[in-house]
């Protein structure tokens, strides 16, 4: 028995990595190039089953609308959920499944890229040599080796970050609200209140969920904290920094530079193509302009590795669907 998904928001490389993984040949995929919300939930007529990413809107509306047309399953092919009626989905009987884990190496090597790039400012040293400028004026950076690291979140994407940076040489501080001594011991990571690490750190990097406790976990107050030139790096959810209260820290020259693969407000601009309109998000468009900020458009994820267990976790679940099967463990809301 075949199964036909409907697969919103989709770009190349979704459709490359979920047709070639072990079991998608037993599936009718439906690409469609724009995002599930209330005037498109219509497309997924004839589906057993929706599949979405991170701004797809699939709140109460959406699941009500795809309940009716036979839905029976919405699997996310992302960790994150804040966009998911869950408590919706629950009342109408309809699983929700994600995935919750997928390489973890391809953010975490993604957060040191954008961490040595910053520093040593090689984003405006490219631009530089493309236009035949060889002029090293303005391109100072600082060694890392010696320099302490902040990390808030040592889930497994974190750990991995800060063991890259103790192989640097950095002495490393970390904040969880769960966390793991032993682990830190064995790597010589030292667990400190968030202030501490705000105060003490050359580099912060994010690695939290969005939740309620940690939306704006970096405000006025926390850059008041940091260091005078200080890096901050957020690969987890724009959310997590009040981006108001970091354009006055740029502007007041507090902070050194700031990478980020997200923003709070990324819904409608990253993933697409808008090179020929004109950016109507006033705040993002202020941060693009400083030269110390580094903007990546949430690529952290985009390695093989992280897509094939993206396209994995996604297609074992449909299988399981079309079999009766109970759904992978842990990856049900």
């Amino acid at each position: 028995m075949r199964t036909t998904v409907a697969v919103y928001d989709t770009k190349p490389y979704d459709r490359e990595s979920l047709s070639r993984v072990a079991g998608a040949e037993a599936i009718d995929w439906r690409f469609l190039d724009f995002r599930l919300g209330p005037e498109t939930a219509h497309a997924a007529h004839g589906a057993q089953a929706v599949c979405v990413f991170v701004n797809d809107d699939a709140g109460r509306e959406v699941l009500r609308e795809l309940a009716g047309l036979g839905v029976r399953l919405l699997a996310l092919r992302c960790t994150g959920f804040n966009r998911v009626d869950v408590a919706t989905a629950r009342e109408l009987g309809l699983p929700v499944t994600r995935v919750p884990n997928y390489s973890p190496y391809s953010v975490a090597e993604h957060t040191v890229a954008l961490i040595l790039a910053l520093n040593r400012k090689l984003h405006r040293a490219f631009g530089r040599v493309r236009e035949l400028n060889f002029s090293l004026a303005g391109l100072e950076g600082f060694d890392l080796h010696g320099k302490t690291a902040g990390v808030i979140g040592t889930g497994r994407i974190g750990r991995i970050v800060a063991e890259i940076l103790r192989g640097f040489g950095m002495r490393v501080l970390g904040y969880d609200a769960s966390p793991d001594p032993q682990w830190a011991a064995r790597h010589g990571v030292t667990y400190t209140d968030p202030p501490t690490l705000a105060r003490e750190s050359d580099v912060v990097t994010l690695h939290v969920p969005l939740t309620t406790e940690t939306r704006y976990v970096v405000r006025q107050e926390t850059l008041e904290l940091m260091k005078p030139g200080a890096i901050l790096v957020n690969v987890s959810r724009g959310p997590l920094i009040d981006t108001t209260a970091l354009i006055g820290a740029l502007k007041s020259r507090r902070l050194g530079g700031v990478a980020l693969d997200v923003y709070e407000e990324e819904e409608g601009v990253f993933f697409e193509d808008l090179s020929g309109q004109v950016l109507e998000d006033d705040v993002l468009a202020r941060l693009l302009t400083f030269p110390n900020v580094l903007v990546t458009a949430h690529q952290a994820f985009l390695t093989r590795e992280a897509l094939n267990d993206i396209a994995s976790t996604t297609v074992e679940n449909v299988r399981r669907l079309t079999a009766g099967e109970p759904f992978l463990e842990g990856t049900v809301l």
